[in-house]
């Protein structure tokens, strides 16, 4: 499935991952700067978190409170290997069943769910966002 939209119309592209993902841990794959918070964010926000959401570039996790409970939210950008994810219990926020959002999921690969959601948002040439998602195995 592919979306093409803009902030204009984020609310709508973040209803409708929520709506039809089939797995609650999202992998978010996009160069920086493409928007990975920002929609992340957006989800967020229709999930029912009234925290203020940023990025965990430092934390690693940060953890907010929706309507249907607790969102786990990560940031590996600056992890140099998998062991750091493991020494923050990250294979337990896993099993939680909470909502999950990964940002640079590629630097723990090897721990990633197999029914995990992939997307993958690029910048097109109009500066609109393309959004696609797939099963990530």
């Amino acid at each position: 499935m592919s979306i093409e939209y803009t902030l204009t119309n984020l609310p709508e592209v973040a209803q409708y991952l929520i709506s039809n993902v089939k797995s609650k841990i999202l992998l978010f794959d996009a160069e920086m700067g493409v928007g990975k918070t920002t929609l992340i964010k957006e989800i967020c926000k229709q999930l029912g978190v009234r925290d203020v959401i940023s990025s965990p570039t430092f934390s690693l996790v940060n953890e907010y409170l929706g309507d249907q409970g607790v969102i786990y939210h990560f940031d590996f950008y600056r992890i140099k290997e998998e062991e750091e994810a493991y020494q923050i219990g990250f294979e337990e926020y896993l099993d939680s069943g909470a909502w999950i959002f990964i940002e640079w999921p590629e630097k723990v690969s090897n721990l990633l769910p197999a029914d995990a959601s992939i997307i993958k948002i690029d910048l097109s040439d109009n500066q609109k966002r393309i959004l696609t998602y797939k099963h990530s195995k």
